[in-house]
């Protein structure tokens, strides 16, 4: 078992757990002498600045937060989805619980080369704060702080529309055998000529189709969300126009390069992206 510290989203249970970790116990804990940021930047623009903490030594600053019982096995999956060494760097700290003891845990830091003071976190990503904020019953000034923080504007973003011309059409298997290839919501993406700070999705995102793990992640997520409801089309206009989105940013850091085949999965036929 371990010890993490979450600050961020994950202190929202059904981001954590859409993570792959479900732990054992959590409780409210405080990290003194330190701050928090929303300045570790996103892999995609229209997400803004993410959760990061910062050494001060001024003991009047402090972190709530919430302490997780982890298993052991839940590690690696934390690690690749908090982009360990690629974002993000893993450090040990101590922390107060309930105000009864001190222990140390896990917990993830910006690394420098991703940080931008200029971030400011979406209300997406502030509304999942808010909310595990709220369950773990952390103090309710803490609550206030994080609902009147300003918030990142993102583009008004076209609805996305493939390129013209003579694709080719992928099945999860034709995809698979394509490690540098992703799909999102019926497109397929060539990820080879993205820049640098892409080099780990490359290896996340490469051979699968990311759109349920994108719609997980909205802030109205329970969690339940399943490949079936995208065959079937089951999308409301918020995943929609969070989906499309993320189309535009995958199209201006990759190449569209085809059409995702949900059918093989699901034995059933999409219903058809709006467009």
């Amino acid at each position: 078992m371990f010890r993490y510290f979450g600050f961020g989203s994950n202190m929202n249970m059904t981001s954590l757990r859409a993570k792959g970790v479900i732990p054992f116990a959590s409780r409210r804990a405080v990290l003194q002498g330190w701050r928090l940021r929303f300045n570790v930047q996103h892999f995609f623009r229209h997400e803004g600045g993410v959760g990061n903490i910062e050494r001060t030594d001024n003991p009047a600053d402090k972190v709530l937060g919430v302490l997780y019982d982890c298993p052991d096995e839940a590690l690696p999956s934390l690690d690749a989805m908090e982009a360990y060494g690629h974002g993000y760097d893993r450090i040990t700290v101590n922390v107060d619980v309930d105000d009864k003891e001190q222990v140390s845990a896990l917990t993830y830091i910006g690394m420098p080369e991703f940080i931008d003071d200029a971030c400011l976190p979406t209300q997406r990503y502030l509304n999942l704060l808010i909310e595990g904020a709220r369950s773990a019953d952390l103090a309710s000034e803490f609550v206030s702080h994080l609902t009147e923080h300003p918030v990142h504007q993102p583009d008004e973003y076209p609805l996305f529309k493939p390129p013209a011309g003579d694709f080719p059409r992928f099945d999860a298997a034709a995809l698979a055998n394509q490690p540098l290839y992703t799909a999102l919501y019926g497109a397929v993406f060539d990820m080879s000529g993205a820049r640098p700070l892409h080099d780990y999705l490359k290896i996340f995102f490469g051979g699968r189709d990311m759109t349920l793990f994108h719609i997980k992640r909205l802030d109205s997520s329970d969690g339940n969300e399943t490949l079936e409801d995208i065959c079937h089309g089951r999308i409301n206009d918020a995943q929609r126009h969070y989906l499309n989105c993320y189309l535009n940013e995958y199209a201006r850091e990759y190449r569209y390069v085809g059409h995702f085949d949900y059918n093989s999965n699901c034995n059933s036929n999409l219903t058809p992206r709006k467009e």
